[in-house]
């Protein structure tokens, strides 16, 4: 089975770093792309960063110059550096994994197009 397992979420004033990680974990043969989002309280999901298996970096304006995603991998793993947090980061973080390729119980190779975190809190008070 594969799973992408999350961690580092918590509470910070403003001005504050956190550092998000996230490792895929099962029978892992690649992963393409990686990447997260966040979900603020009453909002949509938003892409906050991502990171192609060439490296190529991508993040939302509202986070550009505070945030840096970066990725392992031979570890299958992504973190997320976050400094300078705002308030308005406060959401829950969702890591994601795109274009996975695995090996199953039975072990047939096997492509999935996308496997998502369970989440992980971020709080920002002012």
């Amino acid at each position: 089975q594969v799973q992408l397992v999350e961690s580092g979420g918590g509470s910070v004033q403003a001005g504050g770093s956190l550092r998000l990680s996230c490792v895929v974990t099962g029978n892992i043969r690649s992963v393409k792309d990686m990447a997260w989002y966040r979900q603020p309280p009453g909002l949509q999901r938003e892409m906050v960063a991502s990171i192609t298996s060439a490296g190529i970096t991508r993040y939302a304006d509202s986070v550009k110059g505070r945030f840096a995603i970066s990725t392992d991998k031979a570890k299958n793993a992504v973190w997320l550096q976050m400094n300078t947090l705002k308030p308005e980061d406060t959401a829950f973080y969702y890591c994601y994994a795109g274009d996975v390729i695995y090996r199953g119980s039975d072990g047939i190779a096997r492509v999935a197009t996308e496997y998502w975190g369970q989440g992980t809190q971020v709080s920002v008070s002012s």
